[in-house]
């Protein structure tokens, strides 16, 4: 992938608001065509217009839950219809229930799991086969908060470090066929993230398309040199 990103084609979960959304328009800037998945179709909508709007692309929309794998394939299934083709993979998609272990739910515990854990595992293992043939690059988004522990944080600190370690352990399964793998691990970024909306006090946060332009670097960065996994942290937090 080489410097020329045109023509590629790329999926991204959790991709209509945040960081999914701005890696989306970092990647359409560079002529990619993007599909965008989300649970929410109207944001999702909203999100592919803003796009459209912005790069005079084509942006196509796919309502999938990731912690249904039948739902990662009917949306691997569906952009290889309308491609053929699928080279780059942007396992997004990701909640944030926090309380302490006294107080959390069972409800709490699973949908972290199943939406940071599980669903990134649904999300690549539909896609493998489109990574084989293209050799593509898949790219997790994880968080510091896989390798640095905080309180009211048990499943979510499990959910991203079980993340860090199946992308690492994925990354050695898949090089025989040619596909990068990375993991991606953002401190405080300004999101929607845990319901927060953003704005103007997030200057100093990581904005969703500092982790955009990281994906290009990666992309376009020299196919013998494999950067697995990247801590990214505001340069001067509060």
């Amino acid at each position: 992938m080489k410097n020329n990103l045109k023509g590629k084609v790329a999926y991204i979960t959790g991709g209509s608001k945040g960081i999914g959304l701005g890696i989306a328009a970092s990647l359409a800037s560079e002529g990619v065509n993007v599909a965008i998945s989300s649970r929410n179709l109207d944001e999702l909508t909203q999100a592919a217009e803003s796009l459209q709007a912005r790069f005079g692309i084509e942006v196509f929309c796919i309502k999938s839950d990731v912690t249904i794998f039948s739902d990662e394939e009917n949306a691997f299934s569906q952009i290889m219809e309308k491609w053929g083709h699928l080279d780059i993979v942007i396992a997004n998609a990701g909640v944030g229930k926090f309380a302490t272990i006294e107080d959390m739910t069972t409800e709490q515990w699973n949908s972290t799991i199943d939406t940071n854990l599980t669903g990134v595992f649904h999300t690549t293992k539909a896609t493998i086969p489109g990574l084989i043939n293209s050799k593509g690059y898949l790219i997790t988004i994880a968080s510091l908060a896989g390798t640095n522990f905080f309180p009211k944080a048990a499943a979510y600190n499990a959910s991203k470090f079980g993340l860090v370690g199946f992308t690492q352990a994925v990354m050695l399964d898949l090089r025989k066929y040619g596909i990068k793998v990375t993991t991606i691990m953002p401190g405080s970024v300004a999101t929607y993230f845990n319901n927060h909306i953003p704005n103007e006090e997030d200057d100093w946060k990581i904005q969703p398309e500092d982790l955009g332009q990281m994906v290009v670097d990666l992309l376009k960065m020299n196919p013998r040199t494999l950067p697995s996994k990247i801590e990214v942290r505001p340069s001067m937090p509060k």
